[in-house]
């Protein structure tokens, strides 16, 4: 069986968070001068450490075993929705077979024979192709626009306007602008 979040976390970061794990009271008195080594305080001192070290462990223990239920939950609502959007799924197939056939609960007499359902059909094919039809002229109008605009611009690239006096124009304006800028000069 493969482990769980809970006890990948645990094993990761609990076991060895222990200070017996870190090191030993042993090796934390050899880690004082040796005229302190066999002082009480040091080995107060090192179960004050353990004890707050501790403190650290349970704090985490219990943030593993928070996100260990926020985990739950979250597998909780995603097989709910996923259970909900099979539902829907099946909804619409019940929805189309009662469309075709009649009522789900009257499955033995369709309402519904080869015969019945063939108008139905090519009214539907017929009401398709119309609307292809309408969306055929549609893109043709786009595209007579487009190419009119692309048309308008490489005019405009050329220097051929719709307006012919509009060179003319824009020349006079700016031969206006130079006398204005010489005058203030």
């Amino acid at each position: 069986m493969a482990p769980t979040e809970t006890k990948i976390l645990s094993d990761y970061l609990l076991v060895p968070a222990q200070l017996p794990a870190i090191i030993s009271l042993q090796e934390f008195i050899e880690l004082f001068p040796r005229s302190l080594q066999s002082s009480p305080q040091v080995r107060n001192l090192y179960r004050h450490l353990q004890t707050q070290r501790n403190a650290v462990v349970d704090s985490v223990a219990a943030e593993i075993e928070a996100e260990a239920k926020r985990g739950k939950a979250m597998r909780r609502v995603m097989i709910k929705a996923k259970r909900e959007e099979e539902s829907q799924e099946n909804d619409d197939e019940a929805e189309i077979e009662r469309i075709l056939f009649g009522s789900t609960f009257d499955s033995q007499t369709p309402k519904h024979s080869i015969g019945s359902i063939l108008p139905h059909l090519e009214g539907a094919v017929s009401e398709l192709e119309s609307e292809l039809q309408l969306l055929g002229e549609e893109e043709a109008a786009l595209l007579a626009s487009i190419q009119q605009t692309v048309g308008s611009m490489s005019d405009l690239r050329y220097g051929r306007f719709a307006n012919g006096q509009l060179r003319d124009q824009v020349l006079e304006g700016l031969e206006s602008l130079r006398e204005t800028c010489k005058s203030k000069n």
